[in-house]
């Protein structure tokens, strides 16, 4: 397999986890606002907010990887 086509499919699975982490916070978010419009206010709830920024420093981790491998693609 050549460098460009290895450097593509690493984009291409980069772009599928930021699909997934993206699908994971929109369910995350979605459970949060009902616990808070219920007034749950547990330590379930706590930790779906630090889960939360969890999944977003994941995300920006994967934008920037995509960003380098593009990057690297325009150099080959």
């Amino acid at each position: 397999m050549g460098k460009i086509d290895e450097v593509k499919e690493m984009l291409n699975t980069l772009r599928i986890a930021m699909s997934i982490a993206f699908g994971m916070l929109v369910v995350l978010i979605g459970s949060l606002v009902k616990r808070y419009d219920s007034g749950i206010l547990d330590i379930l709830f706590w930790s779906g907010i630090v889960f939360s920024i969890c999944i977003l420093a994941v995300i920006a981790l994967i934008i920037y990887q995509i960003t380098k491998k593009t990057k690297e693609i325009k150099d080959l």
